[in-house]
């Protein structure tokens, strides 16, 4: 009726020049609504994720309060303060009971992610894996030992996240061939930590689950993407977690929270029933390994975990077992090192703990060789980065569809998406003053063929073959 009367006052053109404007006006409202109706999904279902956390984390602290009442004379500290290979002496022998050592880790384990936040979720399962492994026959290399495990390895009935929104909606609905050695070695999943978004990250931050802060520093990051499991164990509230690594992950939380942590060569350990937001890049692999307090930890989690059982599981791991005679024998070695690569600037005291170590093996009667990676600037941008980015890192952005972009992450998923003749000409421009730069956001170009995708493969081959002809002997 108010149209009507409109057209009626208004001439042809005005008629048409105000439907336009409704039209548009209507258009604009329209996709406002949906974009609000779009955020508003996204924090309800980060909302329940939080709340499930929760939830979970008051079940353990009650649990821990019946311990408590249970057993009230638990020393608490003794026990945190063994390291794993007397620990495991001590349950193996029965003078530590499983469940003394499990409660008293979940405690330790409240205390830490409350100062940290380094927890995605406890797994209220281990108390179920608690019983089933004093029903056990034989007791495996990790009997009753608590372990904690990296958000995106997959564990039946949970969440495998990478602190991504897409990822919250279907739990796992198998065990990992990695989680299923564990539980058969007799170990005790009982908490998954917290990871940056995307994994693609040296922060560890999220906007499901916040921030997790470095254990000795709440100033600093614990690193990433394995920062959880960094912060946990150097908190004192697992004493053996198991984090992955591509370009740094298990290696950087390491040194940040003053670990010892393992990069094994890549599918010595399986990888399937691990999760990651971009999957089939089989030139960029990632490794999974352990996380501890020291050495003797990590070699003990490895010989538990390269078994008859995971290459049963995965016959795509090669069926090689722990040579415990390599290991233990006093046999002098021939070792190549160095303190710097040419590409990431060192802090001191990185170079001196080097060249301490080289000290301490010399003195020991093994041989050091001095070796210095060949191409590491060509290998970083062009083989690594380029790999990666491939396809000018389009398939990384899709993960952040219908989410909400940490703030870590802006800087690189800002300058994903600059189009790719944006990129070639800012490269161009930034060359002479900001070669690192410039060689970053031509990697970040990609690839525009499969016959370069093919040729850039080939590099990557002879890399390697570069890499091993230059190599120290041993």
């Amino acid at each position: 009726m108010i149209q009507q009367q409109l057209k009626q006052l208004l001439p042809e053109r005005e008629v048409d020049l105000y439907a336009a404007l409704t039209l548009l006006c209507g258009s604009a409202a329209t996709v406002v609504v949906w974009k609000w109706l779009g955020k508003r999904q996204i924090q309800k279902k980060m909302e329940e994720a939080r709340r499930i956390r929760d939830e979970g984390v008051k079940k353990m602290v009650k649990a821990v309060q019946q311990f408590r009442e249970q057993v009230p004379h638990v020393q608490m500290d003794a026990i945190l303060s063994l390291p794993l290979l007397e620990l495991t002496q001590r349950l193996q022998e029965g003078s530590l009971s499983p469940k003394t050592v499990l409660y008293t880790y979940l405690e330790k384990a409240l205390e830490v992610t409350q100062q940290t936040n380094c927890l995605r979720h406890f797994i209220p399962e281990c108390e179920e894996q608690l019983q089933e492994i004093q029903r056990q026959s034989e007791k495996g290399l990790l009997y009753g030992i608590p372990v904690s495990i990296k958000d995106h390895i997959g564990l039946k009935g949970h969440l495998s996240t990478c602190g991504l929104v897409q990822c919250l909606d279907t739990p796992v609905q198998e065990d990992s061939v990695l989680v299923k050695v564990l539980k058969m070695q007799g170990a005790i999943p009982f908490a998954m930590t917290n990871v940056p978004q995307s994994l693609f990250n040296y922060d560890c931050s999220n906007p499901i689950f916040g921030p997790t802060l470095n254990p000795f520093n709440h100033q600093k990051s614990p690193g990433g993407s394995s920062g959880g499991e960094g912060a946990l164990i150097a908190g004192g509230g697992s004493i053996l977690g198991i984090g992955s690594d591509i370009g740094g992950s298990i290696r950087l939380p390491s040194s940040f929270c003053g670990l010892c942590g393992l990069k094994p060569t890549a599918e010595r350990l399986s990888l399937s029933g691990v999760s990651g937001p971009l999957s089939g890049i089989l030139a960029v692999p990632c490794a999974l390994g352990p996380m501890a307090r020291d050495v003797d930890s990590l070699a003990l989690c490895m010989k538990a975990l390269l078994c008859k059982e995971m290459f049963r599981l995965d016959p795509t791991v090669p069926p090689i077992p722990f040579d415990e005679e390599v290991y233990s024998s006093f046999a002098p070695l021939r070792v190549g090192y160095y303190d710097t690569d040419g590409y990431f600037p060192l802090p001191p005291c990185m170079r001196r703990a080097v060249q301490e170590t080289k000290r301490a093996l010399e003195a020991a009667g093994h041989q050091l060789v001095p070796f210095s990676p060949p191409r590491i600037n060509y290998v970083m941008t062009e083989l690594f980065l380029k790999t990666f980015f491939a396809d000018g890192g389009r398939a990384w952005l899709d993960v952040f569809t219908e989410d909400i972009v940490d703030p870590t992450l802006k800087p690189q998923v800002n300058c994903c998406k600059i189009p790719r003749l944006g990129k070639k000409l800012l490269a161009l421009i930034l060359k002479p003053l900001f070669p690192r730069l410039a060689d970053y956001l031509s990697a970040l170009s990609g690839m525009r063929s499969v016959k370069e995708m093919w040729n850039h493969h080939h590099q990557i081959q002879v890399c390697f073959e570069d890499f091993e002809a230059g190599a120290p002997s041993i």
